[in-house]
C-alpha cells in the first residue's frame, strides 16, 4: 500500500521529532484498510440477516441492557414493544433524558455524526428519513470506504438451516465478505452429540468444500477445560481438531461467555468469567501443527494469554472482545501487547453485528492503537532509534493485516 504523505516527508526519512512523529502515525493508521478478523455481519444477499439502520443499531443488545437500567419499563413491556417502538425508548433514555457517556452510546453518536445528522434530536425522525432513502448495495460500499475496511469475516452457523437456505440461493456473493465455520451449536449444544463422529467429520468436510470458510471458530465457557473427561474434550480430539488439520484452517477460541445470567435480557443477558490460559498452551503443545487465534472475555486474563503467545508460535492473540471494547481497557490491552508481543498479534476486531457498527469501532479502535504505537515509537526515539514513516506503515499493514492474512492462509 502507498501511503500519501504531505511534501516535506519522505517515506524513508527519520523522524526525529514528536510532532512530526505523531502526524505520520496518526495519518498512516487512519488511512490503512483493515481485515476485521470477526463480525458478525451478513451481506445484502442474506436479507433479513444484513442488519443496518438506526432502529438495529439503537436495538443493539449492548444498548437495550443499559438503557433497561434507567428506563421506566419492564422488560415483558419493553420485549412486547415493536423494533420502532424499542428503538425511540432507546434513543429517548439515553441520548435525551441522559448523557451518552458509554462506549456504545457514544458509538451512536459517532455514526449519526459521520452521516452530518443531528447528535441532539428530540427524537428519530431525521435519522429514520436518512437511513430510509439509503440504497443499501450503495450504502455498504459507503461504510466500508468510511471505516476503511477491506473486508470482513462472517459468523456462520453450518447447522442454521435458514441462513444455509439464504446462503444456498445467493448468487455472486459480495467477495469482502469472508465465511467461517462457527461449531458452537456442535459443542455447546448436547442435541448434537447423537450424531457419530464420522458423519459429523462428513458433514463439516463438505460445508468447508463448499463454502470456503477462513477458520473454524468456537466460542466456550469460562470453566473451559483441555483435556478434559467429557464430550466437548472428545469433540475437539475426534472431529475439530483434525478437521482444522486436514484442511488447513485455523481454529478460532473465543473463551470467557457465561451465556443467559439474566435471560430475561435476552442476547444482551450473557456475562462473563476468567478463564483458564493453561488450557490454552496444552492445546497449542499437543497440535503444534494447528494454528490458534485465541481472545478471552476476561481483563484478568490478557497478561496471561500474552505471554502464553511468547511461548507457542501458533498462538495468536486477536482483538478486545465484547465487554473488553471499552477505550480504557482496549489501550490497556494493546499496549501491554506492544511491550510483550512487539507486532505479532491482531489489536482488534469488530465484532459487529450491524453494518454501520464498522464505522465507529474501527474510528475508536484506530484512536486507541494509534496513541500506543506513537508511545512505542516515542519511547524508540527516546533511547536513541528513530523510525521511519515506511516503518509505521509495514507496522500498521502487519497489525491491520498482515498477521491475519498470514495466519489464514491469506498473505
Amino acid at each position: 500500500m502507498v501511503i500519501s504523505t504531505d511534501s516535506h516527508t519522505r517515506l524513508s526519512e527519520l523522524l526525529t521529532h514528536p510532532t512530526e512523529l505523531r502526524a505520520q502515525v496518526d495519518l498512516i493508521v487512519n488511512s490503512a484498510p483493515v481485515a476485521d478478523a470477526h463480525t458478525h455481519l451478513f451481506p445484502p444477499e442474506f436479507n433479513e440477516l444484513c442488519l443496518w439502520g438506526i432502529d438495529e443499531l439503537l436495538t443493539y443488545h449492548y444498548l437495550t441492557a443499559e438503557a433497561l437500567r434507567s428506563a421506566r419499563t419492564t422488560y415483558d413491556r419493553f420485549w412486547a414493544m415493536s423494533k420502532t417502538e424499542q428503538a425511540d425508548l432507546v434513543w429517548k433514555t439515553l441520548f435525551v433524558d441522559n448523557t451518552p457517556t458509554s462506549e456504545a452510546a457514544q458509538g451512536i453518536i459517532s455514526v449519526l455524526d459521520v452521516f452530518g445528522l443531528d447528535t441532539r434530536a428530540p427524537d428519530l425522525k431525521e435519522a429514520r428519513a436518512f437511513f430510509n432513502s439509503q440504497r443499501l448495495a450503495e450504502h455498504l460500499d459507503q461504510v466500508f470506504d468510511i471505516a476503511r475496511v477491506s473486508g470482513v469475516v462472517m459468523t456462520n452457523d453450518p447447522f442454521d438451516e435458514a441462513e444455509d437456505r439464504l446462503w444456498s440461493s445467493s448468487i455472486g456473493l459480495d467477495g469482502r465478505f469472508s465465511a467461517s465455520l462457527r461449531l458452537d451449536s456442535l459443542v455447546n449444544n448436547g442435541d448434537r452429540t447423537a450424531s457419530t463422529d464420522a458423519r459429523t467429520r462428513a458433514f463439516l468436510d463438505d460445508w468447508i468444500q463448499r463454502r470456503n470458510p477462513v477458520y473454524m471458530a468456537l466460542s466456550l465457557p469460562p470453566d473451559f477445560n483441555f483435556p478434559s473427561e467429557d464430550t466437548r474434550d472428545r469433540l475437539l480430539r475426534e472431529v475439530i481438531l483434525p478437521t482444522a488439520k486436514e484442511h488447513r484452517l485455523a481454529l478460532t477460541l473465543m473463551v470467557g461467555v457465561r451465556r443467559g445470567v439474566n435471560p430475561k435480557l435476552r442476547d444482551a443477558g450473557d456475562a462473563l468469567g476468567r478463564g483458564d490460559v493453561t488450557s490454552i498452551e496444552r492445546l497449542c503443545a499437543e497440535y503444534p501443527d494447528v494454528k490458534f487465534l485465541v481472545t478471552f472475555l476476561s481483563r484478568e486474563n490478557q497478561h496471561e494469554l500474552c505471554v502464553a503467545a511468547r511461548k507457542f508460535s501458533n498462538l495468536m492473540p486477536f482483538g478486545c472482545w465484547w465487554f473488553l471494547n471499552n477505550p480504557s481497557i482496549v489501550s490497556e490491552i494493546v499496549r501491554q501487547r506492544f511491550e510483550l508481543l512487539g507486532q505479532s498479534f491482531i489489536p482488534q476486531h469488530s465484532d459487529a453485528r450491524v453494518l454501520e457498527q464498522l464505522i465507529y469501532k474501527w474510528k475508536h479502535a484506530r484512536r486507541q492503537i494509534a496513541d500506543a504505537l506513537y508511545e512505542s515509537y516515542q519511547q524508540l526515539l527516546d533511547r536513541g532509534r528513530a523510525i521511519t514513516a515506511e516503518e509505521i506503515s509495514r507496522d500498521v499493514n502487519r497489525l491491520f493485516s498482515g498477521n491475519f492474512n498470514e495466519l489464514v492462509g491469506q498473505d
